[in-house]
């Protein structure tokens, strides 16, 4: 079982940049896709973006396309997630998890982080 803990969440102005990383504190992250899921307060968790094992097929959500970028440095056994020009509706808890297939539904990832906090605030 993967022990996966983010890190990198703060706050952060309008039309500014975080990059959140999600590492293993056990298991080998190599083995598993990777997904980035966000719930904002009242609302439902939604996927952000994902990335398969080798990191040779990424998905981003389409309100984050083109602002956020999914990553993976195997040998450091870390996943990222660079988002920039932040919008104050990207203000949520940001949770990695890990499966066995790329996917954007959460049913299909078996561990999960406990959240890193971001808000985009002026």
């Amino acid at each position: 079982q993967l022990q996966l803990v983010e890190s990198g969440g703060g706050l952060v102005q309008p039309g500014g940049s975080l990059r959140l990383s999600c590492a293993a504190s056990t298991g080998t992250l190599a083995y598993y896709a990777i997904g980035w899921f966000r719930q904002a307060p009242g609302k439902e968790r939604e996927a952000v973006s994902c990335i398969s094992s080798n990191g040779g097929a990424t998905y981003a959500a389409d309100s984050v396309k083109g602002r956020f970028a999914i990553s993976r440095d195997n040998a450091k056994n870390t996943v990222y997630l660079q988002m920039n020009n932040l919008k104050p509706e990207d203000t949520a808890v940001y949770y990695c998890a890990a499966g066995w297939t790329v996917s954007y539904f959460q049913a299909e990832y078996h561990d999960w982080g406990q959240g890193t906090q971001v808000t985009v605030s002026s």
